[in-house]
């Protein structure tokens, strides 16, 4: 669960939303945050990717290209991996605000990345009906905010490799948390200002989608916490700030 990501090869091969080429292997950032104890027990605080993209490589401005064509042409499947090269795929580790452009994008494609976290933005993906970040196993958590995408009805989620998830249920890291890469510029429940120097931070696991996602909410007030919808069944009945101690 190191913050510093291990690089690892990984052969990718052609499948129904990669790219329609040979097998190319890369060596991609992988993680261990998921590798379950031998006894099933876990013993070590969770703690949450704290890399910052490299906003100069190539892999990123390429990024940039892409959702600007993508906004312009109005397309409604976006996938960034089939235009991009396998190196450059790796190198993106968030995507950029400007997602919220995307404003007919119906599918999102984001098999095999190495992202470690989805900006808030993607609540502004308005006509968004499909979600597919499928083998993306640095992915372990979701903003809130994805629930204001409400035609968003089919997902594939790698669920073994999220919070909480119900196969093998590793635990949440615990909050708060003061990583400024993960904080959004407004509240995820009422789209307000923080007007109190406090954010109020709490995880919440609810279906969105074809899969019940941990969700990480920064609200505004406690108002905003107690306006949270009831979380899915058989996952923590409220809210709740994670840590080894949540049962």
């Amino acid at each position: 669960m190191s913050e510093v990501p291990e690089e690892r090869e990984v052969t990718l091969y052609p499948n129904k939303w990669a790219k329609e080429s040979d097998a190319n292997t890369v060596r991609r950032p992988s993680c261990h945050c998921m590798d379950v104890p031998v006894d099933g027990r876990w013993r070590k605080e969770m703690v949450l990717h704290a890399e910052e993209q490299d906003t100069t490589c190539e892999g990123w401005n390429r990024l940039l290209e892409l959702i600007d064509q993508a906004a312009a042409d109005g397309r409604e499947e976006f996938s960034p991996s089939r235009e991009m090269s396998p190196q450059q795929w790796s190198q993106i580790v968030t995507l950029p605000p400007t997602i919220s452009q995307l404003k007919t994008v119906k599918h999102l494609i984001l098999y095999g990345s190495s992202l470690v976290r989805i900006p808030p933005e993607i609540g502004e993906m308005t006509n968004l009906e499909q979600f597919t970040p499928y083998t993306s196993y640095r992915l372990h958590w979701f903003p809130y905010e994805i629930t204001r995408c409400q035609k968003l009805v089919d997902s594939t989620v790698s669920t073994r490799a999220i919070y909480g998830n119900f196969k093998n249920r590793p635990p949440f890291p615990g909050l708060p948390h003061t990583l400024s890469v993960c904080i959004p510029k407004r509240c995820s429940v009422c789209d307000g200002p923080f007007n109190d120097p406090q954010i109020h931070q709490v995880w919440i696991s609810l279906r969105v989608a074809t899969d019940v996602l941990p969700l990480l909410v920064h609200a505004c007030s406690d108002v905003c916490i107690n306006r949270l919808p009831t979380p899915a069944n058989d996952y923590f009945p409220r809210p709740h700030l994670g840590g080894l101690d949540l049962k």
